[in-house]
């Protein structure tokens, strides 16, 4: 929270990284051969006040490439945005330190996820 009483910006690319975290590593699909953000994008759109009730996160994939993929979330409540954003996301390969091509099954696995309106550009 600033001195204003908002939800700091620093703030909300927490929330951004708990949905990515809770999208990316399902138990029965994830990315744990690794993956590293590449960019962050976001819009603020109106002021998040401090308050106890949770706003909610929504998240699609609106870009998937060879050796990337694109999410994009907006911080909202019912009909009210706060924040549109989108992050850049390349799989990584930590042992060999460089980044990897996305396998068949992440592929797959994020191709459930688009939306309609955003198509994803398969490369």
């Amino acid at each position: 929270m600033d001195a204003y009483g908002h939800v700091n910006n620093v703030v909300f690319l927490r929330y951004l990284e708990e949905a990515r975290i809770d999208f990316l590593f399902r138990p029965d699909k994830d990315f744990q051969q690794g993956s590293v953000v590449a960019r962050h994008e976001i819009d603020y759109k109106r002021q998040l006040v401090h308050r106890h009730r949770p706003v909610d996160i929504e998240l699609w994939v609106t870009q998937i490439r060879a050796a990337s993929f694109t999410l994009t979330y907006e911080v909202k409540d019912e009909d009210v945005v706060y924040v549109r954003a989108s992050t850049v996301i390349v799989p990584f390969d930590f042992a060999a330190q460089r980044p990897r091509r996305i396998t068949a099954e992440e592929r797959e696995f994020l191709q459930e996820y688009t939306d309609d309106k955003e198509e994803a550009v398969a490369a």
